[in-house]
């Protein structure tokens, strides 16, 4: 006895009723959970007589004849049935389970059983997903389809070599951290599209990190001229987002080179639990009376400009850091750090990444430049704070980013190098 299609079958008959249960509970009259477990049995089976038999044409005539009863039965529902439901979910649904069952006895069953989970998870949401696009505006579409364009259209297509002085712009690459970049940032964006204006403060400074800090920076120290008593409110959010910052950070560098992650994260998850303890502290003094706690409409995240500009930026800092590097040696990047943090920490982190990855910097200098370009980066914010804002804004942006710009100093300096995880 094969034990490993007893598996399959199993499997088969699992995700059957899953997908039927949801179809069953929405009282569909085509198919419920005994019609689709059934489909995906048949699947299995149709497979196992083209793997058995050697016959490729046994499952695509199986599957014609599946399609030939669906074909009846809405002719039949039609004629039988006064405006009767024409879409064709279930029916899609049907055959692609049946299509399923036959994958995964021909193919991988991973994919197998990750299409059928994902599929049962599309119909279960089917009211939430209109909903969500229902309330779609312009902008957000723009968002989707420039991320697309970015992502489906663009990157395929691109070189993949290198080009240029140094050796090392490559096309593909470049565009890839571009895609990286404005992916975080489309998430963020939707996650406060999903969640709505009013998310509370903590979820500002949360959603504001994964937008853009920067751009949170300004929202809030404009709003602390027009409001009173916001000031501390104000910072909390600022400093919150600049600690999600470092988080990107972490996960920027994690897909870049993760192999390097444990030796590069612990030095900045500890700047990262003291912004958070300061955090803490901003978010127990600040006053609750006229506290306002929506948090700026964001713009689109996926603008093709910023992309490009981005990209510019990104190549131009990986021309700076081998440059340097070659000409003065790995002591002089940290001046490129700290002028390159000043207005884009991701561009710097990624380079570095990329620089690490191929050799070419050593990780306890790498994770010292990336800290090094993210506090320049929040003295760049809190000079904006304190220009944009009022002089509350300023006196506890002063004592936030104070704090964090000496202690994350204080950790280059002190760290053992041997202290990894």
């Amino acid at each position: 006895m094969n034990y490993d299609d007893l598996i399959t079958l199993g499997i088969a008959f699992g995700l059957g009723m899953l997908v039927g249960l949801q179809r069953q509970r929405t009282d569909n009259k085509m198919a419920g959970v005994r019609t689709f477990t059934l489909i995906s049995i048949l699947g299995v089976v149709a497979g196992f007589l083209s793997r058995d038999y050697e016959n490729p044409y046994i499952l695509p005539v199986m599957g014609l004849a599946l399609t030939g009863l669906l074909i009846t039965a809405n002719i039949i529902k039609l004629k039988k049935i006064n405006e009767a439901d024409i879409g064709q979910t279930t029916e899609v649904a049907a055959l692609l389970m049946f299509a399923i069952g036959g994958y995964l006895v021909l193919g991988d069953q991973i994919i197998g059983v990750v299409v059928g989970g994902v599929m049962a998870v599309l119909l279960y949401v089917k009211e939430h997903l209109h909903d969500f696009i229902e309330k779609l505006k312009d902008k957000d579409l723009a968002a989707i389809m420039t991320f697309a364009g970015i992502s489906l259209v663009i990157l395929p297509i691109l070189p993949d070599k290198t080009y240029g002085p140094l050796d090392v712009l490559n096309p593909k690459n470049i565009w890839l951290m571009v895609t990286l970049i404005v992916g975080i940032s489309v998430i963020g964006y939707f996650i406060y599209k999903f969640v709505g204006k009013k998310v509370g403060v903590i979820s500002n400074g949360v959603l504001g990190g994964l937008i853009s800090s920067t751009a949170t920076t300004v929202s809030y120290a404009r709003k602390t001229k027009d409001a009173k008593n916001i000031g501390k409110m104000a910072a909390f959010v600022i400093t919150a987002a600049s600690a999600i910052a470092l988080v990107r950070v972490l996960i920027e560098v994690g897909i870049v080179i993760p192999e390097k992650l444990p030796q590069i994260m612990l030095p900045i998850i500890v700047e990262l639990i003291i912004m958070i303890l300061l955090c803490v502290g901003l978010f127990y003094l600040f006053n609750n009376d006229g506290k306002d706690d929506e948090m700026p409409e964001p713009k689109n995240p996926a603008q093709f400009k910023s992309a490009l500009i981005f990209g510019l930026l990104y190549g131009l800092i990986l021309l700076a850091v081998a440059f340097t590097k070659e000409e003065f040696g790995n002591e002089a990047l940290y001046v490129v750090a700290v002028i390159s943090g000043l207005t884009d920490v991701d561009a710097i982190t990624l380079s570095l990444s990329q620089t690490m990855k191929g050799g070419g910097l050593k990780t306890e200098t790498g994770w010292r430049l990336i800290l090094l370009a993210s506090l320049s980066n929040l003295l760049f914010k809190g000079i904006m704070a304190a220009v944009l804002g009022t002089k509350e804004l300023t006196k506890w942006i002063s004592i936030s980013f104070g704090i964090s710009i000496a202690a994350g100093l204080l950790l280059m300096w002190l760290w053992p190098e041997n202290w990894v995880l």
